[in-house]
């Protein structure tokens, strides 16, 4: 694999959403992040996990403020990144299963209407905020979580590799979590004001 070397410019377009700059990105990062990520995790599965929150903190950084200031380093950034993502996914994975795959989560018997109550609740503010969104990210969400797709299918109905859908998975998410955000600040709005004495 041939080393590219990073400018100002480059980091410029990628800051921008040029297409084939976040295309060649992605795809000279996925290659060196999974040869680097082949011997430290043990599933395809934790690799795609890590590589996605590497690029996504990567572009937080970029479109920061403070931005990237030496772009000759880009690739010693985009590693560290990555040492310190690896980091936290082990320190994740220990304290997520103190005990060990053999004991099975006890479900409490308690739980029941309530739970149903909420759960519906949910899923109607996810339905709204769905239609809250552009019709693309609503329609990628919709497809991925709610139905299901396999991820490759959708790759081929939209034109693109399984590193691009990445990143429109990525702004997709956000923008739907800004918006839930939002719903659920109106919702909370409301329900003080109903429960205010007249």
């Amino acid at each position: 694999m041939d080393l590219y070397s990073f400018d100002a410019d480059y980091l410029r377009r990628l800051r921008e959403g040029d297409r084939w700059t976040e295309e060649h990105f992605l795809r000279y990062f996925s290659d060196l992040l999974l040869i680097k990520l082949r011997g430290k995790l043990r599933t395809m599965a934790a690799i795609d996990d890590v590589r996605q929150e590497v690029f996504v903190r990567v572009f937080r950084a970029m479109r920061s403020a403070e931005g990237i200031r030496q772009p000759e380093r880009f690739g010693a950034f985009v590693n560290s990144v990555c040492n310190n993502v690896l980091m936290e996914s082990y320190r994740a994975a220990a304290r997520a299963d103190p005990l060990g795959d053999e004991h099975a989560a006890v479900e409490d018997p308690a739980s029941g209407a309530d739970d149903a109550l909420v759960t519906g609740e949910t899923r109607a503010y996810v339905r709204y905020t769905l239609n809250q969104l552009p019709r693309k990210d609503a329609a990628l969400l919709q497809a991925l979580f709610l139905e299901e797709r396999d991820k490759d299918e959708i790759c081929r109905s939209l034109g693109v590799d399984r590193d691009y859908l990445r990143v429109l998975l990525h702004r997709a998410k956000e923008r739907f979590r800004s918006q839930y955000r939002r719903v659920g600040d109106v919702v909370l709005m409301k329900a003080g004001q109903k429960s205010r004495p007249a």
